[in-house]
């Protein structure tokens, strides 16, 4: 069966359980039904209420706003350090000082690569991934093209996804694939994540937080029964409280993209516009 061929009949699958019946998961309450009744179609057995509270080893602990500041970079570390979490995420030009000051912390420096547009071509794409591990960077979110996406050049979109993934693994570092799903239809979001598993990349995650809309169950639960269960799903944007994030664990996120992961770990609450 050849590339295109395979992305279809994937497309046909998945939608096709969707329209049977897994399209319930639209909402938290609906979630917790379905894992209550026994479904591992959203990669996770048991109530719902049963989600570790130990929140932090799910979290990228994230400052990607145009204006960060080296203090507040520096205040970021900190807190990942305090509360263990997964990682924290910042722009390229933050990356070695994070990794210095994170030194023997045991918590990894992600970056962001192609971001918030995925525009550049996969050329560039894979010289800043090795740039940002050569400053110390583990981990690597990058965008999609999602232009390219969009008009059906799936073979870019591969190729793109590809580079990165590549000169991340060389480097033995963990790659993520933002498709931002605010943007695709259904059936765009199930082609970026099948392409991001044929890629090999590590991770797909629902969205950058700048553009159109965050993370949302359904996109979760949509983007785990594409890749199945031996990728990681990441959702990012809007995810400010812990029973959000609880929710999106139980649609089949293995990690959690935050702005807000103190607020979310202490259950303090975050303001409404907080932002990456």
């Amino acid at each position: 069966m050849d590339r295109q061929h395979l992305i279809e009949a994937v497309t046909r699958e998945v939608l096709a359980a969707l329209a049977a019946g897994y399209d319930i998961c639209r909402t938290p309450e609906q979630v917790r039904t379905v894992v209550a009744n026994g479904a591992d179609r959203v990669s996770f057995h048991g109530e719902a209420a049963d989600v570790p509270l130990d929140l932090a080893k799910y979290i990228d602990h994230t400052l990607l706003k145009a204006e960060a500041t080296a203090a507040q970079i520096d205040v970021l570390c900190d807190e990942a350090m305090e509360f263990h979490f997964a990682s924290v995420c910042i722009n390229p030009t933050w990356v070695k000082r994070a990794a210095q000051r994170l030194r023997g912390s045991g918590v990894p420096v992600c970056t962001v690569i192609g971001f918030p547009l995925g525009a550049t071509t996969p050329e560039i794409k894979a010289m800043e991934t090795r740039r940002a591990l050569r400053d110390g960077a583990r981990e690597v979110d990058m965008v999609i093209n999602i232009g390219a996406l969009k008009s059906g050049d799936y073979d870019l979109v591969r190729r793109d996804i590809e580079k990165v993934v590549d000169s991340a693994h060389e480097a033995g570092a963990i790659c993520k694939v933002i498709i931002e799903a605010g943007l695709l239809t259904d059936e765009e979001k199930v082609i970026a994540s099948s392409l991001a598993k044929r890629a090999k990349a590590d991770f797909v995650k629902t969205s950058t937080g700048f553009l159109a809309g965050g993370a949302t169950v359904y996109d979760v639960a949509l983007m785990r029964e594409t890749v199945g269960p031996e990728m990681g799903v990441k959702a990012s944007g809007g995810v400010r409280t812990a029973e959000e994030a609880e929710d999106m664990i139980a649609a089949g996120a293995t990690r959690i993209g935050a702005s807000a992961g103190v607020q979310i770990v202490s259950g303090e609450g975050a303001t409404s516009d907080e932002r990456y």
